[in-house]
This record gives structure tokens, sequence and C-alpha cells, in this order.
């Protein structure tokens, strides 16, 4: 961690409120950002329900946090230790909002405008790739989790999406007949719903699939599920794509 900008808790709350509405309710030295967050303390109580899974410890490591936000997830990362850090969003106003959190609380983070279809452009891996609440965002899904395994994960993926329909998983044979059909009807079948219009007045939620298919859709890009400690949380290694 670095030093801390000198500003005074006024001061604080004038740029947070000047910086407009935030999505990350951040602590930034007693002054929240969206203490009246639709979700609670978000997102810091998801954070809390599956921060044990990963390391205490991060010292020599690299992590990217793709769709960072206002840079809640690569903060928390930087707090454990973690080398070099850096945050990817493709909206200017997040890394605004980034970009003066960690300048408040003394981190170190670099934060680049980049798109996830974009990370090949980065020219190196990480030891973790954070890529949370992002997939549901996407046109291309699958395309981001391809490009991710093939460009930027070297160790270790958090992967979190937002999940709709069965829980439940279920063992499935690797192919079927062109006749089979009643497969398709089990609510535990790996399933994307799409979103045409809007999902909780946001127009760019398009992907909202079950755990099944969150899943099977990480091992087809070529991830090893180590651990699902959150019940949209699953943690990955990167392996060899099927």
């Amino acid at each position: 961690m670095g030093a801390s900008m000198e500003l005074d808790p006024t001061q604080i709350a004038r740029r947070v409120r000047d910086l407009g509405d935030w999505f990350h309710n951040l602590d930034l030295r007693g002054v929240k950002t969206a203490p009246h967050h639709f979700l609670g303390d978000y997102p810091g109580d998801k954070w809390r329900r599956f921060a044990h899974a990963i390391p205490a410890d991060l010292r020599g490591q690299s992590v990217l946090d793709v769709g960072c936000n206002a840079g809640f997830h690569a903060l928390e990362m930087k707090r454990r230790g973690a080398g070099r850090v850096l945050g990817i969003d493709n909206d200017e106003r997040y890394l605004a909002q980034a970009r003066f959190a960690a300048s408040v609380v003394g981190a170190e983070i670099e934060f680049r405008n980049m798109s996830v279809y974009d990370v090949g452009k980065l020219g190196e891996r990480f030891d973790w790739v954070l890529f949370m609440g992002v997939l549901y965002h996407l046109r291309h899904p699958l395309l981001a989790l391809d490009l991710l395994h093939e460009h930027v994960v070297k160790n270790t993926l958090v992967f979190q999406t937002m999940m709709r329909g069965s829980s439940k998983e279920a063992s499935w044979e690797s192919d079927y007949p062109f006749s089979e059909r009643a497969i398709f009807d089990a609510p535990e079948y790996p399933k994307m719903h799409f979103v045409e219009q809007r999902y909780s007045d946001d127009p760019t939620n398009w992907w909202i699939p079950n755990l099944a298919c969150a899943k099977a859709m990480l091992r087809s890009a070529g991830f090893v599920i180590l651990d699902h400690p959150e019940e949209e949380v699953l943690i990955c290694q990167r392996g060899e794509v099927p």
C-alpha cells in the first residue's frame, strides 16, 4: 500500500458524490460510497462469504481484476499483499471511482479502460484473475472465457456470475442421439437464459446461466473447478481445453 490522499471526510464525501452513483459500497476512511445499495453492503457481504477460499498472503503474486467496477476486489487483493494489481473496465465512470478509491486508501493499483475481449493485448499472464459479475453483461460470454484462458490466466480464476434456475446438478452422458429430447426439459440440465430486453431494469443483463451451465462453460473453456465456496462463486485452475 502506498501513501493515501490527504483529504478529510468532508472532502472525500464531496468527491464521492461528484463521481456519481456507485455500485460498490466502499469504506473510504469512514465514508461509505453506496450505503443504501439494494443488495446491502455490496460486494462486501458476498466477499466475506468466500474470502476464506483465497490465500491471506498474496505477496509476490499478480492479480488482474476483469470488470473491476469501483475496485472493491482489486483493493481486497492488494490488502492481502498482492504485488502487481491491474483492474480493467470499459466504463470510465467506474474507473474514475476506482482510481479515486485507491488514492484515498493509498493502494498502488493500475486501472485501464479495456474490454474483456481485448485482454490478449495485455501480453502477460496473472497468478490470479478475478472475473466477478461480468459474464451476464456480455453478448459473447463463452468467447470471453476462452480469451481469459488463452491469454491471461496463469494459475487461478475466481469466477462469479448471477445465476437463475436450478442449482441442482446431475450426471450426463457424453453424447445423445438426435432423437433424445427429454434431457432438455430437466431443470438441472445446463441452461443459459437469454434476456432480450431488460432484467432488474438493466439492458446489459444478457445471459443468465444456471449452476450446471456456468460449470460446463468453465470446463469447456479449459478450466478445472477446484472449489465452490459461495453459491455464485467458483474457484478454478487453468487446465487444458477439452
